[in-house]
């Protein structure tokens, strides 16, 4: 998964450098592909914390962006030449010039963020295509295809926060509610507001609702028994959309708010956002809903 094309192994993406081999491994190389250049020495602790960080970030690019390591005790003629002050320094070559950079470490979020802007977008260009594919699966109904390929994408990278949300949102389409808990509990607590990460929390709420509003026949017969009952049709709703049936379940709660904007506390209409948010913004019963909702309103 996610193979280049080149067999570059990870020991040929990073590399430490030195007066004498910068460059070819700099200068020259960086007419190939990016290059960093880290600046570091033993003493510096903020060095420790980043390096890591950098390796990581670069060896999972897979040979779009290499790291060249050079400890300014044992070759300080280069960052003297570049008046490099203090360190950690990060320095970024392309076509033989230094291009961007920064100075003192990075989380591992803005380092692969300054790793997309150096590379125009190519770091990440290959996962986005990884997961747009699993994202057509599931949305196409093969939960099992699209877990594989985000399991997959997790594998390579633990923290890739758009595969957890999408394998949590896999596991929710099999029913497997527990597993797509689970899932959603390894998210950090800085990212759990990112939007894939709570469209499947919002996702994940609907379907545990779901368990515990009755058979569909019962709640219909319910509502159909007494109109007014807006519980009943508000349960009915909720049921009509754990089947799938959301153009359905928009037009009972759309009714609510018609007949009772204020019931239950506007129950109803937070019910439907909470629906869109489930769905995502694209989908066509989120953009209709969203539309007559907007309708009834501000009508």
């Amino acid at each position: 998964m996610l193979q280049n094309g080149g067999a570059t192994t990870a020991a040929e993406v990073v590399k430490d450098t030195t007066t004498q081999a910068f460059m070819k491994d700099v200068i020259e190389e960086s007419r190939r592909q990016p290059v960093l250049v880290d600046f570091w020495a033993p003493w510096c602790g903020p060095c420790k914390q980043l390096t890591p960080v950098l390796e990581k970030a670069v060896k999972a690019a897979k040979g779009k962006v290499k790291l060249a390591k050079m400890n300014i005790d044992e070759h300080p003629a280069i960052p003297g030449q570049m008046g490099i002050q203090s360190i950690p320094a990060v320095i970024a070559f392309s076509n033989g010039q230094p291009v961007d950079g920064f100075m003192g470490a990075l989380p591992e979020s803005q380092v692969a963020a300054f790793l997309e802007r150096i590379t125009k977008g190519a770091v990440r260009a290959e996962e986005k295509d990884v997961l747009k594919t699993a994202d057509t699966a599931l949305a196409e109904g093969n939960a099992t295809g699209a877990a594989e390929i985000y399991a997959q994408l997790l594998a390579e990278d633990s923290s890739n926060i758009n595969a957890l949300a999408g394998l949590a949102r896999a596991y929710l389409q099999t029913g497997a509610l527990e597993q797509a808990k689970q899932t959603l509990a390894l998210v950090p607590e800085t990212k759990r507001n990112e939007p894939a990460v709570a469209a499947a929390r919002a996702a994940l709420e609907v379907a545990e609702q779901a368990t515990s509003v009755g058979p569909l026949a019962e709640l219909e017969e319910k509502m159909t028994a007494d109109p007014q009952d807006h519980q009943a049709r508000f349960d009915f709703a909720v049921a009509l959309n754990a089947k799938g049936k959301r153009d359905d379940s928009v037009k009972h709660l759309l009714e609510i708010v018609k007949r009772d904007r204020k019931w239950n506390d506007d129950g109803a209409r937070k019910q439907l956002v909470q629906f869109f948010e489930a769905w995502g913004p694209t989908d066509p019963a989120t953009v209709e809903g969203r539309k007559r909702l907007s309708s009834i309103l501000f009508s």
